[in-house]
């Protein structure tokens, strides 16, 4: 799977996923709170309020809530420019009913927050602009006009304008610091959610592969015996009847077409891998068929290997799932896009571990980026060489977050470096550029001892 066919789905289409029911059900608890706080600030506390007023504003929110719950579909998603007039009106809503009791000398002024605080997590960055401005705006309406708190006996409540003043800057930066970080944190969420769809896809899509290729290389295999036989008697047949030339030409169409369906098995089996259907591999015929698709790339591969110093030099089997070949191939896939003329695969083991090593001769990862390798939609400047070396390349980051996520699935453990850095063991020869080590635990994939250990028997079969 490319990863230019996935992108990360845009701000104003997920604007598109909030339910009217869910702004309406925010919205009667704010009405709720409101009308809380101006009875128990009125009978408590003995406060001379604009009681008609507040009531009026509040009431404004109840006809509001009121026609969104009986005119509209309940079940109706707001666009991106409906949520944005909901939350403006809410916002100013909420300034009006400050006007009424205060402005910033009444401490639920710190509530200007919310619908910002939730526009930058749903919202494009246009629409959150729109509405910090707006918070901005009505705070600083609000220290210079409002109207008063008195108490029953006609005392003035107000907080001494330095700290106004503050409580004004205290509303700004929060506007500003809250709206960065959570349209950040919220950008982060959603980068994961979609690369973790991706990921699920490519996997997805590589199971499916794999149990085509299984079911065809099972078909070919039971049905190997009868086309045979049927050929043989056929063969036969048309032996014996060759006085009845009538007979003889039905014997000979059976023949022909039992060829026709061992072909046809046959090339069925070759559109998907010969050794699909194998639970089991050797660990070299699984590096082997995910490094297959990029070997007439133009890069040469070179293969490397060997058992660790000691180690039995048997070459161990691995469970051959697709998540270790999806993987490995989008590993081999990022070599072969940035090497110059070759990349080495080395194989390794012991009887601990089994190591899989990816080097190419390229110019190495960024050291600015290299500690944010695997994570997805990554975003970086390209420069003007970059851009002629490669035209037309976007990367985003995603085929190594899928390769990482998918491996470290299997029991892996990825570390990305480049050659030419001063502890790399490869930095004497040609292999300066990028590296990347994949690592097991042998028993975590090892199909002949462990736990994992595949037993050998007749084919199963699968349950409908």
């Amino acid at each position: 799977m490319s990863e230019t066919l996935i992108s990360p789905i845009r701000g104003s289409l997920r604007g598109n996923w909030i339910r009217l029911r869910t702004m309406t059900t925010v919205r009667w608890m704010a009405i709720f709170g409101q009308i809380v706080a101006i009875t128990v600030a009125q009978r408590l506390y003995n406060l001379q309020l604009e009681l008609g007023l507040c009531y009026l504003v509040i009431g404004i929110s109840v006809i509001g809530n009121l026609f969104a719950m009986f005119v509209m579909p309940e079940n109706k998603r707001l666009t991106e420019r409906e949520n944005l007039l909901t939350m403006l009106f809410d916002l100013l809503q909420l300034s009006f009913l400050l006007f009424l009791t205060g402005g910033l000398h009444n401490p639920f002024a710190l509530l200007l927050l919310a619908p910002v605080t939730v526009a930058s997590s749903v919202l494009t960055l246009r629409s959150t602009l729109i509405l910090g401005g707006t918070a901005i705006i009505s705070t600083t309406v609000l220290m210079n006009y409002h109207l008063m708190l008195k108490t029953h006996q006609g005392f003035v409540l107000r907080v001494p304008d330095v700290f106004m003043f503050g409580t004004w800057v205290a509303i700004g930066i929060g506007v500003v610091f809250i709206s960065i970080y959570a349209r950040r944190a919220t950008q982060e969420m959603n980068s994961m959610s979609d690369a973790l769809q991706a990921t699920q896809l490519a996997l997805s899509r590589e199971q499916q592969l794999t149990d085509l290729g299984g079911v065809v290389a099972a078909a070919a295999h039971e049905l190997g015996t009868p086309l045979a036989t049927i050929k043989l008697t056929s063969g036969e047949l048309v032996e014996e009847l060759e006085d009845r030339p009538e007979l003889q030409e039905d014997a000979q169409l059976i023949r022909e077409q039992a060829d026709r369906c061992r072909d046809i098995l046959r090339s069925m089996g070759r559109a998907g891998k010969d050794d699909l259907h194998v639970r089991q591999a050797p660990l070299s015929s699984v590096v082997h068929e995910a490094a297959e698709p990029h070997l007439d790339r133009g890069v040469e591969v070179l293969f490397e290997e060997r058992p660790r110093e000691g180690e039995n030099p048997r070459m161990p089997s691995i469970l051959r799932r697709p998540e270790i070949v999806h993987g490995l191939r989008n590993l081999v896939q990022n070599a072969v896009d940035f090497a110059n003329e070759r990349i080495w695969v080395e194989i390794t083991w012991s009887a601990e571990t089994i190591n899989v090593r990816i080097t190419d001769d390229g110019r190495g990862f960024p050291s600015d980026m290299i500690g944010r390798i695997g994570d997805p939609f990554m975003r970086r400047r390209t420069t003007q060489r970059e851009k002629i070396s490669r035209p037309g390349y976007e990367g985003m980051g995603l085929g190594l977050f899928i390769a990482k996520t998918l491996l470290e699935r299997s029991g892996a453990e990825l570390n990305f470096l480049n050659g030419r850095d001063e502890h790399s063991r490869t930095n004497t020869d040609a292999r300066q550029g990028a590296i990347v080590n994949v690592e097991w635990v042998r028993a975590d994939i090892d199909a002949r001892n462990g736990p994992n250990a595949i037993p050998t028997g007749l084919n199963q079969p699968f349950d409908m």
